[in-house]
């Protein structure tokens, strides 16, 4: 039975944020099918989005006709900001909530998950610029900058952008092995190098 991974997209979401997870749950599902994963992307209406530096994407269907997900992704971007404000996605996250065993966001996709009540009394990151925003609306959160990512069991958060790739990759070690994630790392060429 094939388990699914799907990426939330959305008007103003940071490209990277999803992009760099999609590359990482692409690369894996594709190239190693008999893990048992497939990675699919969404939107609320399956109409395509245009992202916080202007890229417009296409998703692949829309949240009515997603399959079952074993993992759902969540973005941040300044589209974000929208959606704390929306009772009706609001609630949508906390529906998903009680169906998907692993809740994941990268960057304010946290601001989401901290107004749907998902990080009350958890550990939790964000983009570094994000911290007072993500404390005002859940003071409960036990904020870890500096952290690339932080697995709290049901729930990854990841702070900003580009640390949404080291997020994904955890996932796949998690959901696989270490050496899995190795070899996506290395398919991807992702290796980032120490500041000069």
């Amino acid at each position: 039975m094939t388990r699914h991974l799907g990426i939330l997209f959305f008007d103003g979401m940071e490209e990277l944020d999803a992009i760099g997870p999609w590359e990482v749950f692409a690369f894996w599902t594709r190239r190693f099918p008999d893990d048992g994963y497939a990675a699919t992307t969404f939107s609320a209406d399956g109409r395509a989005v245009t992202c916080a530096k202007s890229l417009a994407v296409q998703p692949h269907q829309s949240a009515a006709d997603l399959p079952s997900l074993d993992v759902l992704l969540h973005p941040g971007g300044n589209g974000t900001r929208a959606l704390v404000e929306d009772p009706a996605h609001l609630q949508w996250i906390r529906d998903q909530r009680e169906q998907v065993p692993l809740m994941t966001s990268v960057c304010t996709g946290s601001l989401v998950f901290a107004a749907a009540g998902l990080l009350r009394d958890r550990p939790a990151t964000t983009y570094h610029n994000s911290f007072a925003e993500l404390t005002k609306l859940d003071p409960t959160i036990a904020t870890k900058p500096g952290e690339r990512y932080v697995d709290d069991g049901d729930v990854i958060t990841s702070a900003g952008i580009s640390a949404g790739i080291d997020m994904a990759l955890h996932v796949v070690s998690r959901l696989t092995s270490p050496e899995r994630a190795r070899q996506v790392r290395e398919g991807i060429e992702y290796a980032p190098q120490p500041d000069n």
